[in-house]
């Protein structure tokens, strides 16, 4: 019988029970002991989950109270030094200063770096390293995790981010190579192995995924040292994990490194099956990867009963294991709890609870089982039914896709023409100041969305409840100082399901939260069908924010890669054209936004460079219809009509042709973390239209003081002119309280004020 089992399972809890522990904990209502009584219920509760829905053993170490990297960085000592005096005297609050910052007593720390994890929503702290870096072995959480599953009655393997992966996604801070450190890594990392071989472990399983990568030779060199190192031990047995893609020229590689089994990714790369089946020694387990672990579809029996016949005719049964192809962090919990969600579309549905059934199944039919080959004839059946589903394809919307022409996507003008119409237009000054678009959601402002969902506040009370909250955003920006103002979005749950909601072809789960970083989760809707734009969406707001002040009021909407990539997205049709539809409903509403005299129109696409596949010779196809589906929705407006984006925790560098190919009027970029490093990818191109690289680092609760924003102002203005500058926040401001948001944005403006004088002086004395 094959081995069931899974990578990794969500940390957040069905209901976001971390979630509002982390909070609880973070304002100082319940302590240390209380957020960690939570954390191990909801561990012990994930594990009886996955047992009861049929795993034969569950990872240990997946979970994590802000982020698995963090972790790892933690698990080796890799706290630098600023954090050390807290460190020594409260372990846990120094964890949470290096992921949000603390601010506290006369203690200022700023946070860790944050980007996303390979191409997925999910953000990770970057390590931050140094040449001579000093590393030691700290076992203590995972050792004790590992026990706790034990004690639990559970076959446990306990899971650690492997060292080369570590290394290439951490950071040097001194300019040196992080590969450079294996030597001295190694010895902390493989008593991480020694500690939980000393519990009783058997198997590890250790996750390289930069194995999925384009590698240069110094890391292939890096990666045959450390498993000869952990070979040479020989203490555990070592599950070498791969996933989000195909090995590829990597299988060689992964194939001749003495580990004990290898894991592979079957649902995003089912093409390399034979291949692997050809490499893999024939002492090695098989992980076989065959459920998608980030996407929520039932799985298809056409394609992976077939799947698992072949693997059971390459791999004995003893030697094979069916698993999900990546931790299941990238899912919901359990669909079964979806009862407000039609029947029928609910009955499509696989979450991780289900995923790992589903496993069992193929499992069982595997070997003759006829209950299990019942079952997964009747998802035959419900596949089929979803297929004629007369919601899941309409003929206008794919109609008007294929009348798209390379005109759908220009503007009237190129951007210097538009800039100088812009300028007469708006009268803005140099070093204009905007935010990104939110405002706080206050506790009273959520309860009242939820009130108005559950039918016990009406849309008149609820209607003018918001408009209050919009009144209050607009006399507060005036207050501040700002130039370019937003309605503050009182109005929106989330970015995406916001406008998902409005478009046919989406459907919403109500307890369907996936966690985006340390508390932050939200809650991806689903797209099934063709989606179209049946009425507008913002108008009306934004309409009525700008008859609230003279000062021009940005529409602002979610771009058409973002909505696609922070959506799950139907299987049954190619991405690139389910983005095209969602660009043409957005172009819609920008037309709409233009005609009611909004000026300014923000088009957000933060997911842009994390849609970037993982692979050099995919990217190209990817940035192609990636851009072209920003341009339909930005194009055919006027050329007074003024188009941002924004984009945050991303790397620009190898991608700057096609952020400009976008051709936005300005772009907002986060970079408040990095001190303004992803400028560099602007200074070497040239970019030619405007940029506002953000100064207030907003998924801290610390507020930076002037100097800082001051010295950041004064980096950029190294490198972009005066006339192209932007000053912003990094993204929206919705998860911050007012009083911080308050001090910070007037901090900004007065910012940028100096900062404007200073640069009417250099002018004066220029001409001088």
């Amino acid at each position: 019988m094959p081995h069931v089992t899974y990578l990794g399972f969500p940390r957040i809890g069905r209901r976001r029970e971390l979630k509002r522990a982390l909070e609880s904990h973070w304002k100082g209502d319940t302590t240390t002991d209380d957020l960690l009584a939570v954390a191990a219920s909801l561990r012990r509760r994930h594990w009886k989950l996955a047992c009861d829905a049929g795993a034969d053993s569950v990872p240990v170490n997946d979970f994590s109270l802000y982020d698995h990297v963090l972790d790892a960085a933690v698990a080796v000592d890799a706290i630098p030094d600023r954090y050390r005096t807290l460190q020594a005297r409260d372990p846990l609050a120094a964890y949470f200063a290096m992921a949000r910052g603390h601010q506290d007593s006369g203690v200022d720390l700023h946070a860790l770096e944050m980007t996303k994890w390979f191409d997925t929503n999910y953000h990770y702290i970057v390590p931050e390293l140094v040449a001579g870096q000093v590393f030691a072995a700290r076992p203590g959480k995972l050792v004790g995790e590992f026990r706790e599953a034990v004690d639990a009655g559970h076959r446990a393997r306990p899971v650690l981010l492997g060292p080369v992966s570590f290394l290439r996604l951490a950071k040097t801070v001194d300019g040196s190579a992080a590969l450079d450190l294996l030597d001295a890594l190694l010895p902390a990392w493989l008593g991480l192995l020694d500690a939980l071989a000393d519990a009783g472990a058997d198997w590890v399983q250790v996750d390289e995924p930069v194995l999925v990568l384009d590698l240069d030779e110094a890391t292939r060199a890096a990666l045959r040292r450390t498993y000869d190192a952990i070979a040479a031990q020989g203490r555990v047995r070592v599950l070498l994990a791969t996933y989000f893609g195909a090995l590829d020229d990597n299988l060689a590689l992964a194939g001749a490194l003495p580990v004990a089994g290898l894991h592979v990714d079957l649902a995003r790369a089912p093409g390399q099956l034979e291949r692997v089946l050809d490499a893999l020694p024939s002492d090695r387990v098989l992980s076989a990867g065959i459920i998608d672990g980030r996407n929520v579809w039932l799985s298809d029996p056409g394609i992976l009963q077939p799947r698992v016949a072949r693997l059971l005719e390459r791999v004995s049964a003893d030697r094979l294991w069916l698993s999900t192809s990546c931790s299941l962090l990238h899912v919901p919990i359990d669909a079964a709890e979806e009862t407000r969600m039609p029947s029928h579309i609910a009955s499509w549905l696989s979450f991780a609870r289900q995923k790992i059934g589903e496993l069992r199944c193929y499992a069982d039919a595997g070997t003759g089982d006829a209950t299990a080959i019942r079952v997964l004839d009747r998802q035959r059946e419900t596949l089929a039914a979803r297929q004629a589903s007369p919601e899941v394809v309409r003929a206008d919307v794919r109609a008007r896709v294929r009348g798209l022409t390379p005109q759908f996507a220009q503007r009237r003008s190129a951007y210097a023409h538009r800039s100088a119409v812009q300028r007469e237009r708006f009268g803005l000054p140099d070093l204009p100041t905007t935010t990104i678009g939110s405002f706080p959601q206050t506790r009273s402002l959520r309860s009242a969305r939820a009130a108005h969902r559950a039918g016990h506040l009406d849309d008149a009370a609820y209607a003018a409840l918001l408009r209050d909250a919009i009144r209050h955003a607009v006399r507060f920006q005036e207050t501040v100082g700002l130039d370019v103002l937003v309605h503050g979005e009182p109005e929106r749950n989330d970015m995406v399901e916001y406008f998902g909601e409005q478009l046919d072809g989406y459907a919403f789960t109500a307890l369907g939260w996936v966690q985006s970083y340390g508390s932050r989760c939200v809650k991806p809707p689903i797209i099934y069908g063709d989606v179209a734009r049946p009425a507008p969406m913002t108008v009306a707001w934004s309409a009525f924010a700008q008859s609230l002040t003279d000062k021009p009021m940005k529409g602002m909407l979610t771009g058409p890669v973002t909505m696609l990539q922070w959506s799950f997205v139907r299987d049954d049709v190619p991405r690139a054209d389910v983005c095209r539809q969602i660009a043409l409903a957005l172009r819609d509403e920008v037309h709409d936004l233009e005609k009611a005299g909004i000026g300014i129109i923000q088009i957000d696409e933060p997911a842009l460079r994390e849609g970037l596949p993982l692979r050099r010779d995919a990217w190209a196809t990817y940035l192609d219809w990636a851009v072209d589906a920003f341009r339909i929705a930005a194009g055919g407006v006027s050329d007074a009509t003024q188009v941002h984006t924004h984009m945050c925790y991303s790397e620009f560098n190898d991608i700057i042709d096609a952020v400009a190919a976008m051709d936005a009027d300005v772009i907002s970029i986060e970079t408040s973390r990095s001190r303004m490093e992803l400028l560099d990818a602007f200074t070497r191109f040239r970019y030619p239209n405007g940029i506002g690289p953000g100064v207030y680092d907003i998924h801290s609760p610390r507020v930076p003081t002037q100097a800082e924003m001051a010295d950041l102002v004064a980096r950029a203005l190294q490198v972009l002119r005066p006339d192209q500058l932007w000053i912003n926040p990094d993204c929206g401001l919705k998860t911050r309280g007012w009083p911080e948001v308050t001090e910070a944005l007037t901090g900004m403006v007065a910012v940028a004020r100096a900062a404007r004088e200073g640069v009417a002086r250099e002018r004066v004395g220029v001409v001088g």
